[in-house]
């Protein structure tokens, strides 16, 4: 990042020619990249958990047709790993912003590491791993205590426990609700999101043409958003303490 207090000075002024007021509602829209300054791997990092598994192994309906032993072996790890870290300052400052703004966070992410941090209102479009859901009723859901789930947990109905996560290929149910999300929408806040995975990436599409969008990443971002636009080439928590002490002053 540029130095910082210009950058504030960029951020303040696009604030103010959006008209942007702290009644205003807030969205924030996180991808991997807000998780990995905790020390979570990403599918894209080099050396991290997925680089040792193809998707298609692990991640999708047919993985756990062929081998769910092979399935649950990989997100126990991935369970065991997040209980080892903690929500890092971007998470913290989500958290303090949403006690004075009417901010909501819709995450990529899988871990809960937005409601370790204090965040409430959390919506995960791709599920949650430290909970697992009925193969017989999807709308059973569990939590999972510890990091294990294994072949042989079942639910009530007899059925085995499958992992709480939306697989490739398969709907992203909490879709709906998140474009409602975006119905009141005043400022989109993006954090260490590719923007590359659909249909999740079409929510920026979403919002309002006149809604200002911020994306917080180190790497050129292909938004295909029409409205305005400010790109802060940086890491999620010091992007998130910047935008934290403009919207303070607000």
């Amino acid at each position: 990042m540029r130095n910082r207090d210009q950058t504030t000075e960029r951020v303040h002024q696009f604030l103010k020619s959006a008209q942007f007021t702290t009644s205003d509602h807030i969205i924030i829209f996180s991808g991997a990249g807000m998780s990995a300054e905790s020390g979570i791997s990403t599918f894209r990092e080099k050396g991290g958990l997925w680089e040792e598994y193809a998707i298609e192994e692990v991640a999708t309906p047919e993985a756990w047709a062929r081998d769910p032993h092979k399935v649950l072996n990989f997100y126990n790890m991935r369970r065991k790993q997040l209980l080892e870290v903690s929500p890092n300052e971007g998470h913290r400052a989500i958290a303090e912003l949403q006690r004075k703004f009417n901010l909501r966070v819709i995450t990529q992410n899988v871990d809960d590491l937005h409601e370790r941090a204090g965040t409430s209102d959390v919506l995960h479009l791709h599920g949650e791993l430290r909970k697992a859901r009925s193969t017989a009723d999807d709308t059973k859901v569990y939590p999972i205590d510890g990091w294990a789930l294994n072949w042989g947990d079942q639910c009530e109905l007899g059925s085995q426990l499958r992992p709480h996560v939306v697989w490739f290929g398969e709907m992203v149910p909490a879709m709906d609700e998140a474009v409602d999300y975006l119905a009141d929408c005043r400022l989109m806040i993006v954090i260490g999101s590719s923007l590359q995975v659909y249909p999740a990436a079409s929510l920026v599409q979403r919002i309002e043409a006149s809604c200002p969008l911020i994306v917080i990443d180190p790497h050129p971002v292909q938004t295909y958003g029409t409205g305005p636009l400010l790109h802060l080439e940086s890491g999620a928590s010091e992007g998130m303490n910047l935008i934290q002490s403009v919207l303070k002053s607000f």
